[in-house]
């Protein structure tokens, strides 16, 4: 995926234009008006419409760098069947750290939430290394714990005495996990 970032930083670095990045991005059904807002969106952080791999190998091309140095990769686990104040708790622990040592750290960290945000990590780190990047020097950029409500197919009362009901709350939670190259 886009690093709007790195693309800006690399962009100014070697002092291309968003119009000289928009006409190397030119294709059928996105003509130069549309390429321009596009690059000015992704620069932005919004990934609308979404970057797609010959439009990232092609700014790549034209600034003159590798694809990892204008890339992150990101992964998640959706509706994970624990709370989100829960897993918060592990993500904090592994933010900003390199990959190695983060996958450590979750090796032996004690909480049920460990296995799960280890999971989502070893599915980055391998994206990451699909697309040829340097493994070794791959960091935690982002790790994100979003709340995703009650976990569907659960009841959602209990019954108690004398006819009343008590509600059940087993909540889940979205984990997004993103890595980046230092």
């Amino acid at each position: 995926m886009l690093s709007a970032n790195k693309l800006k930083l690399v962009a100014k670095e070697k002092g291309v234009t968003v119009e000289g990045l928009a006409r190397s991005i030119v294709r059928g059904g996105l003509d130069l008006q549309d390429a321009i807002a596009a690059l000015k969106n992704w620069q932005r952080g919004l990934m609308r419409p979404l970057p797609k791999t010959e439009d990232v190998q092609r700014l790549a091309e034209t600034l003159a760098v590798e694809v990892a140095e204008i890339s992150d990769w990101h992964s998640f686990y959706r509706y994970a069947p624990m709370a989100a104040r829960k897993v918060r708790l592990v993500a904090t622990l592994i933010r900003g750290r390199p990959v190695q040592e983060a996958m450590d750290l979750l090796k032996f960290t004690r909480k049920r939430a460990a296995p799960m945000v280890n999971q989502v990590l070893k599915a980055a780190v391998a994206d990451a290394d699909e697309h040829q990047a340097d493994v070794d020097t791959l960091y935690v950029k982002e790790a994100r714990v979003d709340e995703a409500g009650i976990r569907i197919g659960t009841k959602r009362w209990i019954p108690k005495d004398r006819g009343r009901a008590h509600p059940i709350r087993k909540k889940a939670c979205h984990i997004h996990v993103t890595v980046s190259q230092e």
